[in-house]
């Protein structure tokens, strides 16, 4: 415990002692969200066009704040794992699979992600969507993802030799094959769920800390140290980035720190061997992200909308709930249900 909490510290103070020079990057970049055209507002829904008129007040911020933590935590993640420092400090660790193993499928999960959301906040940030630079469709970078994540899941298949399940009060569920495209779903899922819950300030980085939380006790109560210290370094970066998130942010994330943290997050999950707790502590990206989901099913199969608006939070702005209160309670919701989890995890 001595060594994860030290861990954390440091990550924490390392991200501590950049985050405000990098704020003050962003702005002299001019790296900061942009107010939305009124003739682009002309084309949204009316209740789009309440939320963006409430989210222009926004405008300014710098965005690309995730970037930094991305480059931290991967900075430490090499330095401080048993390749090069811990052996000189006389730290051993024990996994619960081939380490250099566990450690690529975590690195690769991490950056992978990282690199595609960093192409999306260069295009936004710099209007290059708008000029045609090199640009992605949706169902391009929806493919990219797909192909990142099965290159994942076949790591966790092939590599570490993970092709079943674990329910609860039921038992193992051997998937075979069918694991690989399980995972990778699950990649995805969270992924896009995390960037999608992300819209208000503090609500996915919040969320995110519970999460890791609960995987950091699941992690230690089943001796993967790898694990554990990864989430400590994540932990510790994330408490320094998101003391400038929280209402009102000083700066945002960004979709670089965005994707990565998704599917990091299940890939953490499924290391972890808890599928059906994974589900449980992750819930509230799950709904939110969800939300978006069915609306853009909906539209598209029966051209109709199940929701006012999508995602939830955005309902939740719509029927008068004011952002820090939509925050607050699903901090309170998804604390919860990582308790739970967490319960369910340790039977």
């Amino acid at each position: 415990m001595q060594l994860y909490l030290g861990v954390l510290i440091f990550s924490f103070i390392v991200t501590a002692l950049l985050i405000v020079p990098f704020i003050d990057f962003l702005y002299r970049m001019k790296l900061v969200r942009k107010e939305e055209k009124k003739e682009v507002r002309k084309l949204a829904t009316p209740e789009l066009a309440i939320i963006r008129a409430k989210h222009d007040l926004k405008a300014g911020t710098p965005t690309g704040l995730g970037i930094l933590l991305v480059l931290v935590i991967a900075g430490l993640f090499i330095i401080l794992f048993p390749t090069l420092l811990l052996p000189k400090v006389g730290a051993s660790l024990v996994s619960n699979f081939p380490m250099t193993r566990e450690l690529v499928v975590i690195f690769v999960t991490f950056v992978g992600f990282a690199l595609l959301g960093t192409y999306d906040d260069i295009m936004k940030v710099f209007g290059f969507a708008k000029n045609g630079f090199f640009g992605l469709r949706r169902w391009h970078k929806f493919a990219i993802q797909w192909a990142i994540a099965l290159i994942c899941g076949g790591m966790l298949y092939w590599g570490l030799n993970i092709h079943f399940i674990y329910l609860p009060f039921i038992g193992i569920w051997d998937l075979g094959i069918g694991y690989l495209f399980l995972a990778a779903f699950l990649i995805v899922t969270f992924a896009n769920a995390f960037d999608i819950t992300s819209g208000l300030d503090g609500l996915g980085e919040g969320l995110l800390m519970i999460c890791l939380s609960a995987f950091w006790v699941i992690s230690m109560s089943q001796l993967d140290q790898v694990l554990s210290l990864f989430i400590a370094i994540w932990i510790g970066s994330l408490l320094a980035g998101i003391y400038f998130t929280i209402y009102p942010a000083r700066a945002f994330l960004g979709n670089a720190s965005g994707m990565a943290f998704g599917a990091t997050l299940a890939i953490v999950g499924l290391l972890s061997g808890k599928f059906v707790p994974m589900l449980i502590v992750g819930g509230v990206f799950l709904l939110d992200g969800g939300s978006s989901l069915l609306q853009i099913l909906s539209k598209n199969i029966f051209k109709r909308r199940i929701f006012p608006i999508a995602p939830l939070h955005h309902w939740l702005e719509l029927v008068g709930w004011e952002e820090p209160k939509i925050v607050a309670r699903a901090w309170l919701t998804g604390l919860v249900l990582a308790i739970f989890g967490v319960w369910l995890a340790l039977l």
